[in-house]
């Protein structure tokens, strides 16, 4: 075992009295909120009031949950409807497990009923998120460390993470009451969260010094975000669905690469470019 691997947490939950403190919540709520400051920043950089996002974001977070859930158990549904499976840890949401197209899928359909409601674009709140988005996903990605879940296969390099046996939220200990390590991995959770990161600093040059038209940016983050993901996909080692002897994630990234190619390519022909200062924060509301 490399003496330099990156530690994995022997605890994934904390309990406050009755209350159980979980690191891939506190994950997931820390991406939620600066994903909202991140938003909201933007959103008035663009010349809009900074609210909007505050306006759809409880339907968002909600369906965006609810969405990422339901893409996983219908994606990994063995441990759920599997011949040992039991359904009722398909609730089980704080155990882990969220799909990032189900809660991008919902989370819009959300942002739109909310923007709908309050009379805000949908299109440019949904590129002034982007970034804030992606910045989100790699935070929440630092919940599966905690979990010692999403990494590859065997390796001894200096960056390859230590995993513990875990169960029920603790590491199993040996009868010298030491966590049992299972080895160390390659931390694709870590080459997902670095890679959030990357693609959201380019898409923020990438809107400052292009003139980019409405859903343009949306376009960059679903082929961006995607052109990784599908090697990342390719090295994981769990169990997964296969679908000609590849993951099913794997030739989702394909299909929503070229998506986001097609909306990148079809905004730029449509050229209706976002109004900018002024103009914007009455166009929202128009």
């Amino acid at each position: 075992m490399p003496s330099t691997a990156i530690p994995s947490p022997e605890d994934a939950v904390w309990w406050l009295g009755p209350l159980p403190l979980r690191g891939y919540a506190m994950a997931i709520l820390l991406g939620i909120f600066v994903a909202l400051w991140m938003t909201s920043h933007r959103s008035r950089a663009r010349g809009g009031t900074g609210q909007e996002i505050y306006d759809v974001a409880v339907p968002t977070i909600v369906l965006g949950i609810i969405g990422g859930r339901l893409y996983h158990v219908v994606s990994s549904p063995w441990p759920y409807f599997g011949e040992d499976g039991n359904l009722w840890d398909a609730v089980k949401i704080w155990e882990g497990g969220l799909g990032i197209w189900g809660a991008v899928a919902l989370g819009a359909l959300g942002a739109w009923w909310g923007a709908r409601r309050h009379g805000h674009v949908f299109v440019d709140l949904l590129d002034a998120a982007i970034p804030g988005l992606l910045v989100a996903q790699a935070l929440g990605r630092w919940g599966n460390w905690f979990n010692n879940e999403l990494y590859g296969g065997e390796s001894d390099a200096p960056w390859a993470v230590q995993i513990h046996d875990m169960s029920g939220g603790q590491a199993v200990r040996d009868a010298d009451g030491e966590a049992v390590v299972l080895g160390t991995f390659q931390p694709i959770f870590l080459y997902e969260s670095l890679w959030c990161l990357v693609v959201a600093v380019l898409i923020l040059l990438a809107d400052r010094r292009l003139r980019l038209a409405r859903g343009q940016v949306f376009g960059l983050y679903l082929m961006g975000y995607t052109l990784g993901r599908f090697f990342f996909e390719i090295m994981r080692t769990d169990p997964a669905q296969l679908v000609l002897g590849q993951r099913v994630n794997v030739w989702v990234s394909v299909a929503i690469f070229a998506l986001g190619l097609a909306v990148y390519l079809w905004r730029g022909r449509v050229g209706d470019l976002p109004a900018r200062g002024p103009a914007a924060v009455a166009q929202s509301t128009s």
